[in-house]
């Protein structure tokens, strides 16, 4: 890849990387997909406030990764930090949870229309995990439906990354494409009698670069029917896409109801929190075994997430973020368009993709987003962003004018 303009050196970085590669197994790339990043690009963050972000070497970027999703209002939102700094003087985490517990799971249950309980873990793969328990417990069967090749968790059961991984750690999963009907209807069919619920995502987000793409609405509403037919579960994994495609559930605007759905990233604004939600048909079998962890009842996080919460209502946070979207998204097009460059933007434009067609390898791609930040905006090449309610139209428009100059460099080296 030609080098970028003016590119920032990152010595700090680099020797942190060094020292990490000494006692990390892998490094860092193990435990966080920095290897999708550009050649050069810095791995450690130093600070961070509001829509911005510096790196270990001090270099600052208007941050559209959002720390891959959980950052919804901004770093160190004022009132956030208030709240959660009130409650760890008080209790975080102690012998059993705090009131905040229920004022939380009350919140959710009222915001959320399918929901009728929630239960609280730490990370995405603890509650889509749960998710799968649930169903299999509610219905004693064991096969589930899974996209092929979609990102779940981390879990080995989910793991696109087959590493270690043994065949019967993927027992009793079965796998369909997304937006293909007829064939989950043909599993379905062949797992009939067996049939324990269908996990899907409200668009598609596979791992590695990939484009979005949207969901069918007659796909969700034939996924609600199947699941349906067969006295099966209907799991929505929101944990990338929760309060970012509507206030509420994401398929609720297709008039899709799950009978249980994961949540995490967003709802915490960057604290450790997640939550399954589910319909009242299955309270008693998520309430019928044993499972738990140590800091899932920590009231910090769900200080974090009610504040977080309520700052979305006041805010009307989700139209804040649509608007800045569709300014990033309209903007994109219309640049790429005039340097005649085959760029695709795909998925929702709170949640944006952007690659470049035919290319194999992502190095267009590549070589943009480092252009990018070279410039102080950083994207990441092989995920989709995020839009957080800290992003002003000056930040957009200020994006604008390096992503301008970053597809100016990408039509001079490559087209």
């Amino acid at each position: 890849m030609t080098s970028t303009v003016n590119a920032p050196s990152h010595p700090r970085s680099d020797a942190l990387l060094q020292r990490a590669q000494q006692v990390i197994p892998n490094a860092m790339y193990g435990h966080q997909d920095a290897r999708g990043l550009w050649p050069g690009a810095p791995q450690f963050v130093s600070r961070t406030a509001g829509s911005r972000i510096w790196d270990a070497d001090g270099h600052e970027y208007i941050d559209l990764l959002c720390s891959w999703g959980p950052i919804i209002h901004g770093y160190q939102h004022p009132r956030i930090e208030a709240a959660v700094d009130k409650q760890r003087r008080i209790c975080d985490t102690a012998n059993g949870p705090s009131e905040h517990f229920v004022a939380l799971a009350e919140k959710l249950v009222d915001v959320v229309e399918h929901a009728d309980w929630a239960m609280f873990a730490k990370n995405g793969s603890d509650v889509t995990t749960l998710c799968l328990t649930i169903a299999r417990a509610h219905t004693g069967r064991s096969t589930i439906l899974v996209e092929e090749n979609t990102y779940h968790g981390a879990l080995p059961w989910c793991n696109p990354d087959k590493t270690g991984v043994l065949p019967s750690d993927r027992a009793g999963l079965a796998y369909y494409t997304y937006n293909d009907l007829a064939g989950i209807e043909k599993l379905a069919a062949e797992h009939a009698g067996d049939l324990a619920g269908i996990i899907v995502a409200p668009f598609r987000h596979d791992p590695a670069g990939s484009d979005l793409e949207m969901v069918d609405p007659a796909f969700a509403q034939g996924l609600r029917r199947i699941c349906d037919e067969h006295g099966a579960a209907l799991i929505l994994d929101e944990v990338r896409t929760g309060f970012r495609m509507s206030f509420g559930g994401s398929w609720e605007q297709y008039g899709v109801r799950p009978d249980l759905s994961s949540w995490s990233k967003a709802i915490g604004n960057g604290y450790p929190i997640a939550a399954v939600l589910g319909a009242e048909h299955l309270r008693a079998s998520a309430g019928s075994f044993f499972v738990t962890g140590t800091f899932w009842f920590s009231a910090v996080p769900m200080v974090a997430a009610l504040t977080s919460i309520a700052l979305l209502e006041e805010l009307d946070g989700l139209t804040h973020m649509f608007a800045r979207g569709d300014q990033l998204v309209s903007g994109l097009r219309e640049q790429a368009s005039s340097y005649s460059l085959p760029v695709q933007i795909t998925g929702p434009v709170t949640m944006p993709y952007l690659s470049f067609a035919g290319e194999s390898d992502h190095q267009f791609t590549l070589a943009w987003a480092a252009e990018c930040a070279a410039r102080g905006v950083f994207v990441h090449p092989k995920h989709n962003w995020f839009m957080s309610t800290a992003l002003t139209p000056t930040d957009i428009d200020t994006v604008l004018v390096a992503t301008d100059a970053a597809f100016g460099e990408v039509a001079r080296q490559f087209f």
